[in-house]
């Protein structure tokens, strides 16, 4: 039997989504790491929402202890999770603040470096396209090739960005044989021997989409900072044209305004 919820709304909503099979070979602390996972990626669970201590939702659950200490320590790993020194307990893991200067073209690597947090790639699609909406802002005919790259820029394993970029064959060739991840300016430099020069960058207020929403943890429609970058080399040409959305509870972006 499991207990009652005590009040606890975080407690309460586990009990209430959570479900353990013993018809499955799949032990119960993968069972609820998943579960867990889940209510978290569908923004059930809020970055910062304090979970209940492996005693008290093992006893809720009527299982063991270890159970449950195992599901924490992989969500630990899988960076979902994080021990509040402050709380004494485990919280879901917010994204990290954070507030990078707009003053010269780097891509997400280099700037999460630079801000002492460690990026990663997750890519969701990778392939070579034609669409004539991306020729024409490339001033290419309409059955021009076009690497095509959507991916989530993480920082310490935390998702801070959906980007949607295009890159011009024509001009990168060996982009076709790329796998989408670490750095696509790195990628441009060592493989295709192209240096980017300068780049039209916009910004502009929006709320998230349903995918971008499921991406960040969101559960409902939030803000967030849509960038349009269209990056050239150092010979003028247009590189790369980029859409990427970046989550509005982590991104304060800076300006150096002068006289």
């Amino acid at each position: 039997m499991r207990e009652s919820a005590s009040g606890d709304p975080v407690l309460e909503l586990l009990l209430s989504r959570l479900r353990l099979h013993d018809a499955v070979t799949t032990p119960y602390y993968i069972q609820l790491q998943r579960q867990i996972q889940a209510l978290i990626d569908a923004g059930e669970l809020r970055p910062g929402s304090g979970l209940p201590s492996e005693r008290v939702l093992a006893q809720a659950l009527n299982i063991s202890r270890t159970t449950v200490k195992r599901c924490y320590d992989a969500l630990r790993e899988a960076q979902t999770l994080a021990s509040s020194q402050g709380r004494g307990g485990t919280v879901v893991k917010a994204a990290p603040r954070v507030s990078p200067a707009m003053q010269r073209l780097r891509g997400f690597t280099e700037e999460m470096r630079e801000l002492g947090l460690e990026p990663s790639t997750r890519v969701l699609e990778c392939a070579v396209v034609q669409d004539r909406t991306v020729a024409s802002i490339f001033g290419r005919v309409s059955n021009a090739e076009f690497f095509k790259l959507v991916r989530v820029r993480l920082a310490d394993g935390v998702p801070m960005s959906r980007e949607v970029a295009w890159y011009d064959l024509a001009v990168a060739p060996a982009l076709a044989g790329w796998d989408g991840q670490g750095s696509a300016y790195a990628y441009l430099h060592e493989h295709c021997g192209i240096e980017l020069a300068w780049a039209d960058q916009s910004v502009e207020a929006v709320l998230s989409s349903a995918e971008e929403a499921g991406v960040f943890g969101f559960a409902e429609p939030s803000p967030c900072l849509l960038l349009k970058r269209r990056s050239h080399s150092v010979d003028n040409v247009l590189v790369e044209y980029v859409e990427g959305t970046f989550r509005g509870d982590a991104y304060a972006y800076r300006l150096r305004l002068q006289v």
